[in-house]
């Protein structure tokens, strides 16, 4: 199939042969014609499989169809909602490529830019609007952004908008457009909050989903992906371990929290690697620098958050690296899928420790593969590898055309060689000064193995935190939080208007969690209770008390007690089993005094 027998414009034909585009992928092969006839459409594809395309053509083509006349006073018919900001830039920049010869204006509008300049956009007149869901309600509240004409509106990487807690928003935006527009929804993972909102919005959808690429008998997959077990404390020597024998062009290193980012990023510039950190801490500008540095490969690493690193597109990535494994497997998905684009190889590795079995578990049933795991190459194994790179950089070296000039220091060391040496000493010696110099100052250490079949044997077993069948567990609440998780106090309840929504929203937005790690929550009259993993909860503390939660600052620490002072419902709550449960949304608890979540 070519991009000529889709149906498109020749102007979109010419634009996609100048970039070089020769075939579609199998999702824009699907999605295309099926967009050109109007129909809403629900599509799930893995990140990198060309879905920007997919939705960002047939929009550009029905707007230029309509003609400059047919657009209302400038008031744009289509709408591209995506989750952060440096992927609404890279969506209205894909839209100007493929439609540079149609006139069709696209303008990003998303938070941390002035406000009044995307005003003064919109009132000069847009066709095409790529928008984060908190500036496009802003706007909304503001009157200055129209949507009543608009005739198109995509939900790009879904899920991830509602992992940020932007439901609500999300809602208000598609509830201000027209009833009869074509509504077109992408997503890597569909949790069941997400097929509730398809259900709500789109008309008797389209339906393509493309599977995970399964590699022919005899090829390697794509994306190569391994995990070694290795001790928490051992990780960071691992890591630097691990980048030394694969030697990638690019990486991203992700981590769960901002002072695990900073650490990492300075232990690897410690080892020589120029490594930079992004997490949601730092400001647009210092985000846009350090992203400057990496695409411009000044910079050959980055240390990441999942909230920071949403959206980001490097061409030249080649490894992602997960530093633990990702608490909610679709964070799994969205970060392999970082890398292994347009058709190109990629590696994605993973360091685990024995506690992190489960999460491993989980996300081997959302890929619906094993994840191998494999022995951390020993001292011997790096050792081995630098010897093979001294011996190639030696064999590059033999045609520079610069050798003549080092004859003489030849001659001289043979003569001064000892008696009954000669040339092969020479060499070997050689090869050994090259390889001290490569090795530089690094002085290895073995990193203890971990063994890796009673770990695999038992996780095939199950266990107390939930079934073979992965199904969700019933918890009693007055058990307290499960392992590895930390209940919160928050000064807020339903009387002033506190939902679980809310406290889900204000988390996601100013720490580095996502929708699926928050939680059971609880709602009382005057106080909040929220489950989050230990190791975020210093982090989730000082974010919520420095900003605000529905328009007030409140109080947040460490809950003192299991009863909440007497106050709390007793009851059975249905929550997911952790890692190892239920993929689905947390299930409501029950109306009492309080709602659980």
């Amino acid at each position: 199939m070519t991009f000529r027998s889709l149906g498109l414009r020749a102007e979109l034909l010419d634009a996609l042969a100048g970039l070089g585009y020769e075939e579609p992928t199998p999702i824009q092969a699907e999605a295309v014609p099926a967009l050109l006839t109007g129909a809403d459409l629900l599509g799930q594809a893995a990140t990198g499989t060309g879905k920007t395309a997919a939705f960002a053509l047939p929009l550009l083509q029905q707007v230029a169809d309509a003609g400059p006349g047919d657009r209302q006073g400038g008031a744009p018919a289509g709408l591209v909602l995506v989750p952060t900001r440096e992927l609404c830039v890279q969506v209205s920049q894909a839209l100007q490529r493929y439609g540079r010869t149609l006139g069709v204006r696209t303008l990003p509008v998303y938070g941390g830019q002035p406000v009044v300049r995307q005003i003064k956009e919109l009132q000069r007149g847009v066709d095409v609007v790529v928008a984060t869901p908190g500036r496009a309600v802003d706007l909304l509240e503001r009157r200055s952004l129209d949507l009543s004409h608009v005739r198109a509106v995509v939900l790009d990487e879904a899920d991830e908008m509602l992992d940020m807690g932007f439901a609500e928003e999300l809602e208000q935006v598609l509830d201000a457009t027209p009833g009869e527009r074509q509504t077109v929804l992408f997503s890597a993972t569909m949790p069941r909050r997400l097929e509730a909102i398809a259900r709500r919005y789109l008309r008797e959808p389209t339906r393509i989903r493309i599977e995970r690429e399964v590699p022919a008998e005899g090829e390697a997959p794509r994306v190569r992906e391994v995990a070694y077990l290795v001790d928490r404390a051992h990780k960071p020597a691992a890591l630097g371990r691990l980048l030394d024998i694969e030697q990638p062009v690019a990486t991203i290193v992700f981590c769960r929290t901002r002072d695990e980012v900073e650490q990492v990023t300075e232990t690897l510039g410690a080892r020589g690697y120029r490594a930079e950190a992004l997490h949601g801490g730092m400001s647009q500008e210092q985000r846009d620098r350090v992203m400057g540095r990496v695409r411009s490969q000044a910079a050959e690493l980055l240390v990441a958050t999942d909230v920071a690193a949403r959206g980001l597109d490097i061409d030249h990535l080649t490894h992602v690296v997960n530093y633990d494994v990702p608490s909610a497997p679709e964070s799994y998905v969205h970060r392999t899928g970082r890398v292994g684009r347009g058709g190109r190889e990629g590696v994605a590795l993973t360091l685990a420790t024995p506690r992190e079995r489960r999460q491993l578990q989980a996300v081997e049933r959302v890929t619906g593969h094993e994840v191998p795991l494999q022995p951390l190459p020993s001292v011997a194994d790096l050792r081995a590898r630098r010897l093979d790179d001294t011996a190639a950089a030696l064999r590059d070296a033999v045609g520079r055309d610069d050798l003549e000039e080092f004859a003489g220091v030849r001659e001289q060391v043979l003569a001064d060689l000892p008696a009954g040496s000669g040339a092969d000493d020479l060499l070997l010696a050689a090869l050994a000064l090259a390889a001290d110099a490569r090795r530089g100052a690094q002085d290895e250490e073995e990193i203890p193995q971990l063994s890796i079949r009673p770990w695999r044997e038992d996780s095939s077993r199950g266990g107390r935190d939930g079934g073979r069948d992965g199904g969700p567990r019933v918890r009693d609440e007055r058990e307290g939080p499960a392992p590895g998780r930390t209940r919160l106090f928050v000064s807020a309840g339903r009387s002033g208007g506190m939902r679980p929504q809310d406290l889900v929203g204000a988390i996601a937005g100013e720490s580095r969690l996502s929708g699926r790690d928050i939680g059971p929550i609880v709602i009382t009259e005057r106080f909040s209770l929220v489950d989050v993993p230990d190791d975020a909860a210093t982090e989730v503390i000082h974010a919520l008390q420095a900003s605000k939660v529905k328009g007030r600052k409140v109080q947040v620490r460490r809950d003192r007690t299991q009863e909440a002072d007497g106050r709390r419902p007793v009851r059975r709550t249905t929550r997911p089993g952790g890692p190892g449960g239920s993929r689905g949304g947390r299930q409501p608890a029950g109306r009492g005094r309080g709602h659980g979540v």
